[in-house]
């Protein structure tokens, strides 16, 4: 295990500098270089052509769809988009690209110089500055078989499935992140979170973590101070979940002070994060752009997106989700802590679903982030994938707007509809929860109530209602809760008076 250092000890000794190297991958019919379905899954080795394999005498093709794409990826990042721009062979051993090199784009990428303003929890904003985007190719799987780590140190042998090779990529590389203090992870996580909602408002891609739509390099290097010159970084891949992307930047903050405290020098590399343990491990010696041997690619002419196009691709930006929170923020007279809150939880689509589907705003944040977040607490999954839909709560709100249940009623079939008992309307008919209506069986309970207690009449006769409290719970309790509080106050109050 590696030595590390207490995180606030490091924070104090030395200064943080994270960058971020997001790659996502776009959600075209076919691949970026060839007519090969870009499908998730599959059986191996099945999405693929002659170009997919890098069979001799194939030729790439560029995806228009995925230039597109790219190019309003650049955009909703205020990159400039180049008027041209050339794809490149990046090389280096790829057991997963059978060309031995990958389609990238090296000194000319499609879209460079943007700039993202994200907002952190408490709502401090930070700005993060955009290097470049740029399209490339995914490569393919390894699986390796045999040992205990499932890497291929220790594996028997491995297996190699060419599906997702060929599928298009948008990488987007920031520049050094500095001045981030002790909320450096907390910025790298946020910041990809924020990627991530900018792609599926775009379109562009289903942007699903866990399934590697949307993969991290974190890269992390500590100087002594702010003034400093930047130090030796490391760069840990393919982190795949937001919670792990903050957990590595924290990581290797500690391990990297404890080196450089001890008089060590830090080795600039690849790393491995192991979700497991919460570590990363070294992987292999990190490689400058030289090192690469970029030359441009002879097998494509050079992407030249017309003026036209790129404006008309502006224009039709969608909503961007920082806009459309401030929008909805004011729409739902929520605060700007609410609605915080409202992003941090992920729900802020399945309040304006369930808005749509006819409850309040009040009411369907009243339900997402109290008795539904509680339920996805307890069973340890996001609020989007609990059983429920925005249609079922707007409805269950309309039962108690109706009076049919009560807030009480209305938890208890909530209950039953995340338990697969029905819609709302079914499961308040199957266990009967709808409101006692008939004033008949609620007088009987006061009637027996006040025989019993006849002080109780006496004191509310003479204006002290508190009471009144003790003959509404028996009504509760004898209807198990399917009374009207406030009906069975009028009624109590009629009867006294009578």
């Amino acid at each position: 295990m590696s030595a590390l250092m207490d995180y606030d000890e490091a924070i104090r000794r030395f200064d943080p500098v994270i960058g971020i190297e997001v790659h996502v991958e776009l959600g075209t019919a076919t691949k970026m270089f060839d007519g090969a379905a870009n499908a998730f899954g599959g059986a191996p080795n099945t999405h693929v052509t002659p170009v997919s394999l890098g069979l001799p005498g194939s030729l790439p093709v560029v995806n228009r769809q995925a230039v597109q794409y790219a190019i309003t990826i650049g955009l909703a990042l205020g990159c400039e988009i180049a008027e041209t721009c050339r794809f490149a062979r990046k090389n280096y051993f790829y057991p997963d690209l059978t060309k031995n090199f990958q389609t990238s784009q090296s000194d000319e990428p499609i879209a460079h110089d943007g700039a993202l303003e994200i907002e952190l929890e408490d709502g401090e904003k930070v700005t993060i500055d955009i290097e470049r985007a740029h399209m490339e190719e995914d490569a393919g799987k390894n699986t390796h078989i045999g040992g205990s780590t499932g890497r291929i140190h220790g594996a028997e042998y491995s297996l190699v499935d060419y599906n997702r090779a060929g599928v298009p990529l948008v990488e987007i590389v920031t520049r050094p992140i500095v001045g981030t203090g002790a909320r450096a992870p907390e910025v790298a996580r946020t910041y990809v979170q924020s990627l991530r909602d900018i792609f599926r408002a775009l379109g562009v891609s289903e942007a699903r973590m866990e399934r590697g739509n949307v993969r991290a390099d974190v890269n992390v290097s500590l100087r002594e101070s702010p003034d400093a010159p930047l130090g030796t970084r490391t760069e840990t891949k393919n982190v795949n979940s937001f919670r792990s992307i903050e957990r590595a930047v924290r990581f290797e903050i500690r391990r990297q002070a404890a080196i450089l405290a001890d008089g060590g020098s830090i080795t600039q590399e690849t790393r491995h994060w192991h979700e497991d343990t919460g570590e990363t491990s070294p992987g292999r010696p990190k490689s400058d752009a030289e090192d690469y041997r970029y030359f441009p690619e002879p097998d494509l002419v050079p992407v030249a997106p017309a003026r036209e196009w790129v404006e008309e691709l502006r224009a039709s930006l969608p909503e961007l989700p920082a806009v459309r929170r401030r929008r909805l923020t004011g729409e739902w007279g929520f605060t700007e802590t609410e609605m915080r809150d409202v992003v941090n939880a992920s729900a802020i689509e399945l309040i304006e679903a369930t808005v749509a589907a006819g409850a309040s705003p009040a009411a369907a944040r009243k339900w997402w982030m109290g008795e539904l977040a509680r339920a996805a607490n307890e069973r340890e999954t996001e609020l989007g994938d609990l059983p429920v839909t925005p249609a079922d709560i707007a409805e269950l709100q309309g039962l108690v707007d109706e009076g049919r249940i009560n807030d009480k009623l209305a938890r208890q079939a909530l209950a039953g509809v995340l338990a697969g008992e029905g819609t709302p309307s079914e499961v308040v008919t199957a266990r009967g929860l709808e409101v006692v209506s008939d004033d008949g069986p609620l007088l009987a309970v006061i009637d027996e109530t006040l025989a019993a207690q006849p002080d109780i009449a006496d004191k509310i006769r003479s204006g002290n209602l508190g009471p009144i409290g003790a003959v509404i719970g028996a009504v509760m309790k004898a209807t198990r809760g399917q009374a009207d509080a406030a009906r069975v106050r009028e009624l109590v109050l009629e009867r006294v008076g009578s």
